[in-house]
């Protein structure tokens, strides 16, 4: 992570921050309502709007999946902290219902996953952790299922020179 982003993502509130004026979020009127202060949790949520509204009157399915897209992966690289690669791998989106009015996503890094990631990249080797989420609407119905593949490796230490 870059000393500029870095600095941006320093503390909980400054990347919800961030994430609230991030161009792609804010298009699509997507708010991160929550961050915990350990990045171990994060909400974000988006209410139906006219510009992120489809042809047959539903939240648009491009919009759907932004909402959850750099979640995790911000969230673990703060979490692991700079000792380690973490990049989004792969992702799918499955509708399940229309989604209408105020959805929401809510993310979960707990200890036992990041020990898992931990133990698994211990020697260097490349770790491919997936997450499943629910975007679900007012009434906590699921509209989409999101799942995630992240890239997890830890740095190779620098020789001294």
């Amino acid at each position: 992570m870059n000393s500029t982003i870095r600095r941006w993502f320093a503390s909980a509130s400054s990347m919800r921050h961030v994430m609230n004026t991030f161009a792609p979020y804010l298009g699509a009127g997507i708010k991160a309502t929550h961050i915990a202060d350990d990045f171990s949790t994060a909400t974000v949520e988006m209410k139906q709007r006219w510009y992120n509204t489809n042809y047959v009157g539903t939240h648009f399915g491009g919009s759907l999946y932004s909402m959850v897209d750099p979640m995790y992966m911000l969230l673990l690289m703060r979490k692991l902290g700079n000792d380690y690669v973490v990049w989004d791998k792969a992702a799918s989106i499955e509708f399940v219902r229309p989604g209408k009015g105020r959805v929401t996503a809510h993310f979960e890094l707990t200890e036992e996953r990041l020990e898992e990631i931990r133990q698994a990249t211990a020697s260097g080797d490349k770790y491919l952790p997936e997450w499943t989420l629910d975007v679900v609407d007012e009434s906590g119905e699921v509209v989409a299922k999101v799942n995630k593949v992240l890239y997890v490796r830890k740095k190779k230490a620098r020789a001294n020179s």
